[in-house]
């Protein structure tokens, strides 16, 4: 079992920056591929960027590339997403995810194994 707790969201204004973070514990964390996914009022949860255990491979929604940066420390158990340029059109609740395939890049929710509890992001315009 895995426990994911992200922080780092907030309230931003429109071209501003936000870091959020994931913490992983549990059974073998350092072992799981992970992501991020978000879900805004009235959506369904979406794909926002992925990154594999060993850091060798990312990938990006289309609305994040180019704005955020997807990274992890697996020393710390610890996923990152750097939110640059923001947009209103990104506020939602931001959800971490894993799953235990640790070379799978996680587009889809079907792929998800765990998920954290998710953190608020709120972009004014």
């Amino acid at each position: 079992q895995v426990q994911l707790v992200e922080s780092g969201g907030g309230l931003v204004q429109a071209g501003g920056s936000l870091r959020l973070s994931c913490v992983a514990s549990g059974r073998t964390s350092r072992n799981y591929a992970m992501g991020w996914f978000r879900q805004a009022p009235g959506k369904e949860r979406e794909f926002v960027a992925a990154i594999t255990w060993s850091s060798g491979s990312t990938y990006y929604a289309t609305s994040a590339k180019d704005r955020f940066t997807i990274s992890r420390d697996n020393a710390k158990n610890t996923v990152n997403l750097q939110m640059n340029n923001l947009k209103p059109e990104d506020t939602a609740v931001y959800y971490c995810a894993a799953t235990r395939s640790p070379k799978l890049l996680i587009t889809t929710t079907q792929e998800v194994d765990y998920w954290g509890q998710g953190t608020q992001v709120t972009v004014s315009s």
